[in-house]
């Protein structure tokens, strides 16, 4: 997607318990996507049919509108291509015997460069809070020199780049607090 961010997301089948959970959280989370300027793709071996009759399950079960593509890919092409199928579990397969695709999520910023790829097995539904939270990290760093330290939320503290001098760190980043000269805490800038 053109000068947005994008979050293309793999589930291994339409009218499944994990899957029908994930799809209805992020037609819930729809606002917060929306927010962060990041459109959202799913992607199925499922035909185009299945999608838009599952629709109508996710939408009675989460009361919120699916607002964004899911993808059909029965014969598995894109799934082939982007290394989504579940080829370590063999009892993950269809009626025909082939494999089902892996929940990954990929989140890809508007240069169209994947910054992310997480892969969840099919038994584990994926945490779409920790998804946010790694865009709001993505975002951050991109238009500010910091990293985001373990277990960070929007609004903490974050830390200096090690690019920045401790002289520019002092311009940039007045009061900034120096643990160990690789190690150097400031406010978020954007609060």
């Amino acid at each position: 997607m053109n000068g947005s961010w994008t979050i293309l997301f793999s589930h291994p089948d339409d009218f499944t318990p994990v899957c029908t959970t994930e799809f209805c959280e992020i037609a819930r989370c729809a606002d917060e996507f929306r927010k962060r300027g990041v459109k959202v793709i799913g992607l199925s071996i499922n035909d185009v049919d299945s999608h838009q009759s599952w629709i109508e399950d996710i939408r009675d079960i989460a009361g919120h509108e699916v607002t964004f593509p899911i993808v059909a890919d029965p014969d598995r092409k894109i799934a082939t291509l982007y290394d989504m199928l579940d080829a370590l579990d063999p009892t993950n397969v269809d009626a025909l015997g082939k494999p089902f695709t892996v929940r990954d999520v990929f989140v890809i910023d508007p240069n169209k460069l994947i910054r992310l790829k997480l892969s969840y097995p099919a038994s584990t539904g994926r945490n779409f809070t920790e998804i946010l939270r790694v865009i709001d990290s993505l975002q951050l760093v991109d238009r500010h020199p910091v990293t985001t330290p373990v277990n960070w939320e929007p609004g903490q503290n974050v830390i200096i780049h090690p690019s920045v001098t401790d002289e520019q760190a002092g311009e940039q980043f007045p009061g900034y607090t120096k643990v160990r000269p690789y190690l150097r805490y400031t406010h978020d800038p954007r609060s």
